[in-house]
């Protein structure tokens, strides 16, 4: 058999059960932008202070102190301006649920024709658009979900804000552990192994977030790689040439 005619495994079963129980568990919010965001920034900021430290020319104490200083407080702010901000995400869907409810009770007419129209865009006329806007009008709580979701673009899923800050936090904290790790347990040629280190981290982040998406591990891990590369190298000049204006 070539390899055109294999069949693709689908993602997930399709038989009457399994997809009654996908339905009704409804989707989830992810955490995966919480992890990404988190953990590249993590390796990028505290490489950043290692490289900008180096290049300044400070002792691997004062290397060590200022990774680990910015590796709590700075993955804390991350984590309360993921949380703020996640926050605010709930709260305007709590206020745009606010603003449906009452124009539905006040302007039932007008809210209905709303939905006519989104479905009328969306190819639906005659009987059909008629049955459409009669079944979704006919449930308060459908009718709510589905202005929600075509008039404001919000998705089903509400995001958790604790979670969010968590998984923010736990990747920035294991991600730019590794910059620092050398210098900690005062190992040989700390400097080549934490660059080295870093590398690996930022390709493996990058490699990791492709399950995600449809770039390759290998693109995903080179793009991050770059990306990081350059920071890390800007923030390395930075110290260099302070060092040189001091001096």
């Amino acid at each position: 058999m070539s390899a055109e005619t294999v069949p693709q495994r689908a993602e997930h079963d399709h038989d009457p059960a399994s997809i009654r129980q996908r339905l009704y568990e409804g989707p989830k919010a992810s955490v995966l932008r919480d992890w990404v965001y988190g953990g590249i920034d993590g390796v990028i900021t505290t490489f950043a202070i290692v490289a900008g430290a180096v290049g300044g020319s400070l002792s691997d104490t004062v290397i060590i102190i200022l990774g680990l200083s910015n590796l709590v407080a700075d993955g804390l702010s991350m984590a309360a301006a993921n949380f703020a901000g996640t926050r605010a995400e709930v709260d305007n869907r709590v206020r745009l649920r606010a603003v449906e409810e009452r124009h539905i009770d006040t302007d039932p007419e007008g809210e209905r024709m709303e939905i006519r129209e989104i479905y009328r865009f969306k190819g639906f006329d005659g009987t059909d658009l008629d049955r459409v806007v009669d079944v979704i009008t006919s449930d308060r709580e459908r009718w709510i979900a589905t202005m929600l979701s075509e008039e404001y673009g919000l998705p089903d899923a509400t995001p958790n804000p604790w979670r969010a800050a968590a998984a923010t936090f736990a990747a920035f904290v294991v991600c730019g552990f590794v910059p620092i790790a050398p210098y900690l347990f005062r190992l040989d040629q700390a400097l080549a192994l934490s660059v080295a280190l870093t590398g690996v981290t930022f390709f493996a982040v990058g490699a990791a977030k492709s399950a995600w998406s449809v770039r390759s591990p290998i693109w995903g891990g080179l793009e991050t790689f770059a990306i990081g590369t350059l920071a890390a190298g800007a923030a390395y000049g930075i110290g260099r040439a302070a060092e040189w204006l001091i001096a």
